[in-house]
């Protein structure tokens, strides 16, 4: 069987990381979640006090980025790869509020899209990848077999990253998580490097209203399609 390189783009909490894991594992393929490594950078940067009150000390950041190794490892009891920083698994820290309210700047300064970009070019050079993120298949993989764009609306999407984060001890608003996810949505859209657009041949995914069997039930049968041609 064929392998093939699947890009998975779309604006934050639309669940493209669940819907890539669920991919990946049911075509035996290599999940990279390019969110979790933007995360990293910005989390490296706030224990460095490169970040403070949403200002970036760009110049400050873009010194240290020789000092930042990035590795996926794969945990067997959950099924996933970890992010890990300079060896140390960040896998939860990087899911904070906190890093959430930061990750759209860091993530705006071309040098640090630069450093990233490169790494995940070299890890799907042999395809029979699963990439989700803002540019994978604008950017990353323009030539990539299958390319999905997903979207639901701000109020859903709040709601989802809501649940997550009181699922997960952490004391947080609604009304914050809402407005982040707006501000998040604003800033990756409009940034000069690499905005948050849809490939011209993506296929257009709403999941707003659509339960997670159903959606990965039928990009999974798409992608079928495309190997077996």
């Amino acid at each position: 069987m064929k392998k093939i390189t699947i890009a998975i783009d779309g604006f934050s909490s639309t669940g493209k990381s669940t819907l890539a894991k669920q991919l990946a594992k049911k075509l035996q393929y290599i999940y990279v979640d390019t969110g979790a490594m933007y995360r990293a950078v910005t989390l490296f940067a706030m224990q460095n006090g490169f970040v403070e009150d949403g200002k970036i000390d760009r110049q400050a950041l873009v010194n240290a980025l020789d000092r930042i190794e990035l590795n996926f490892v794969f945990n067997e009891d959950l099924g996933f790869a970890e992010m890990y920083l300079n060896n140390l698994n960040v896998e939860k820290e990087i899911r904070t509020m906190p890093v959430s309210k930061n990750v759209s700047q860091v993530s705006e300064l071309a040098e640090v899209r630069s450093k990233l970009v490169a790494l995940q070019k070299a890890m799907g050079v042999d395809k029979g990848i699963v990439m989700d993120g803002r540019d994978i298949g604008s950017v990353v993989f323009p030539d990539a077999e299958l390319k999905i764009f997903m979207t639901a609306s701000p109020e859903k999407r709040a709601v989802r990253r809501y649940k997550e984060l009181l699922d997960r001890g952490e004391d947080v608003q609604y009304e914050d998580i809402l407005e982040n996810v707006q501000k998040r949505d604003y800033i990756d859209s409009n940034r000069e490097i690499s905005p948050l657009v849809k490939a011209k041949d993506a296929i257009d995914f709403d999941n707003s209203d659509v339960g997670l069997e159903d959606q990965f039930q039928r990009i999974y049968e798409h992608a079928l399609r495309i190997i077996n041609k």
